[in-house]
């Protein structure tokens, strides 16, 4: 479906999101407020706070979603953590420096204490953050909204901690208690909703849902468990701004395809163009560039990755992004390179082929 374009200086993004032709395909980066910015570890350095502090805090969290402002990216993302959203339930994560849960969900009483609210009331200094942006960027860019979807949320509820690189745990429980794990994603499914319609409501012009933990779901477990939820929050969100699926490796494109989002956010194992064509026009793509060389890579192969991915796409219906966040090691002026780099390559639109210069 076409969305409404807002009114704002850089439509790009918007543009790219419905299929219309654009001079240069937008950019921006998942994690790219934080992690290997200089100002940003600056900036932390003189707050003086932890992460569970400055997530909380409306006017640092709007500071820091602006800063990449700077270096040219035609979206901004709320600079919070897929956890949030936990707390106002009872499962308060604290940064040790990484999240940790002191009592990890191990049985269906756990899950049964777990309390249902209203994001408006619990979650006030999202809504302030959201305001702050949104007055600094004075319409010239849009803002984007996210959630953790609800079984990379269950994973970490049952680990306790990051299950990055290891499910296990939340395979056994699911196995050994179905029916738990069951009530667990239900409940979970049903905060991701309400969570994403208030970020919605509070201002932000897009939202994406990240399964950071799909490159480890078995098919079977997929289909059964993570697919139902992905659809169900794709239905139950607001249907005049888009909403992007970012799954984590895309192991499973056919269902991504078959999930109800209006951007498909993929990893770079998949071809931009294949989806694009597969999507029959339903559907735009993001991504896809190794977000590995610009932690280890050169100036010259970043620069020369862009290009690639661009020519893949062919420049209609996408938005330049990553396989997943920037990696904290990445030095800066490779992150800076990727987005001139994506200047840098213009489009012609001319039917029935889009031309590549640059």
């Amino acid at each position: 479906m076409r969305f409404p374009i807002p009114h704002l200086t850089n439509d790009l993004f918007f543009r790219a999101v419905n299929g219309m032709p654009v001079t240069r395909v937008p950019v921006w980066m998942m994690r790219q407020a934080g992690r290997s910015d200089p100002e940003y570890l600056a900036y932390r350095e003189r707050a003086g706070l932890d992460l569970h502090h400055l997530f909380r805090d409306p006017g640092h969290a709007a500071a820091i979603s602006l800063l990449p402002k700077r270096i040219g990216v035609d979206a901004i993302i709320l600079y919070q953590d897929i956890l949030t959203p936990l707390a106002p339930m009872g499962a308060d994560f604290q940064f040790r420096p990484g999240p940790v849960l002191d009592e990890p969900i191990c049985q269906a009483a756990q899950i049964s204490a777990l309390r249902p609210y209203d994001p408006a009331a619990a979650l006030g200094f999202i809504g302030s953050a959201i305001a702050q942006v949104n007055a600094a960027l004075d319409g010239e860019l849009p803002l984007l909204g996210f959630a953790g979807a609800p079984f990379t949320l269950a994973a970490f509820l049952i680990a306790g901690r990051s299950p990055m690189g290891d499910i296990s745990r939340t395979l056994s429980f699911l196995r050994e208690q179905p029916q738990a794990f069951s009530n667990l994603l239900d409940k979970l499914t049903v905060l991701t909703i309400d969570y994403l319609n208030f970020q919605l409501e509070s201002g932000v012009h897009a939202v994406q849902l990240f399964e950071s933990v799909g490159d480890l779901i078995p098919r079977d477990v997929y289909d059964a468990y993570v697919q139902p939820t992905h659809e169900r929050i794709f239905a139950g969100l607001r249907a005049d701004a888009p909403a992007i699926l970012f799954v984590k490796g895309s192991p499973f494109p056919d269902r991504m395809l078959a999930s109800g989002a209006a951007v498909l956010s993929l990893g770079d194992n998949v071809s931009l163009g294949d989806i694009l064509r597969r999507g029959g026009g339903r559907i735009a793509v993001q991504g896809n560039v190794d977000n590995r060389l610009l932690a280890a890579g050169d100036g010259d192969q970043v620069a020369r990755a862009v290009r690639e991915c661009l020519a893949d796409s062919g420049g209609r219906g996408h938005i330049l992004n990553l396989n997943h966040g920037l990696l904290p090691e990445s030095p800066f002026e490779n992150v800076k390179r990727f987005v001139e780099a994506a200047h840098a390559v213009r489009f012609e639109p001319v039917e029935p082929r889009t031309q590549l210069k640059g």
